[in-house]
């Protein structure tokens, strides 16, 4: 899962990027608001995390060009301005959760978990498609009589693919999702966490479409 972290505050940023590595997301940083902007545009993000008082453009305005544009990725603020009336503006602006500085990054994580179900039209906090389920608050993965913990990339990749049981992902779908900008792809890195994954659940939990790409079965 790849998250757009948009803080002009280079501490703040470094503190809730080290938590999203932790936690297995991908995470993108910019400073401003009109690079937000320009990145929102190219939809590689599955999540974004605004704050608003951004150099170059405020990030109330980045949110409401994002929703005129007809874009539902899920936005999380998180922002200083606390009072109950920047609240309003922020979610009647097209913000789906609100979070005052400071903020516990357990908190943060918590309630962009919940974004993503939503976004996801999953309204229970494990993913599951029937056969193979997935906590995304502790990693754990479930298949039959086997329970393992999966490593971030592992979880990343199960996670994609529960997120759209029934659809097939390609190599560079699934790259996208779990790599940032700056992290080096090797060829063969999507053959390699399937591969981990089988191991520790089973051969048939990720199906291969040959010439495709990769998916989980559809609930039934």
């Amino acid at each position: 899962m790849r998250i757009l972290l948009v803080e002009d505050d280079a501490m703040i940023a470094e503190a809730v990027s080290v938590a999203l590595r932790d936690a297995a997301y991908a995470v993108d940083w910019v400073r401003d608001g009109v690079a937000a902007s320009g990145v929102l545009d190219h939809g590689e993000h599955q999540a974004v995390l605004l704050d608003l008082g951004l150099p170059k453009r405020d990030g109330l305005d980045v949110l409401r060009q994002l929703r005129k544009s007809g874009n539902a990725i899920p936005v999380i603020v998180i922002t200083a301005r606390d009072s109950v009336e920047d609240r309003i503006d922020g979610l009647d602006c097209g913000a789906d959760d609100y979070l005052a500085k400071p903020f516990d990054v357990n908190e943060l994580l918590a309630r962009l978990r919940a974004v993503l179900r939503r976004q996801g039209g999953q309204a229970a906090p494990v993913l599951s498609n029937g056969k193979v389920s997935l906590d995304p608050a502790t990693r754990e993965a479930r298949h039959g009589n086997f329970a393992e913990l999966l490593s971030a990339r592992e979880f990343a990749l199960l996670q994609a693919l529960l997120l759209r049981p029934g659809a097939i992902l390609t190599r560079a779908e699934l790259e996208e999702r779990i790599y940032g900008w700056n992290e080096e792809v090797e060829s063969n890195a999507v053959d390699f966490l399937i591969h981990g994954v089988r191991k520790k659940l089973g051969a048939d939990v990720i199906k291969n479409v040959r010439g495709a790409g990769w998916m989980v079965e559809r609930p039934r």
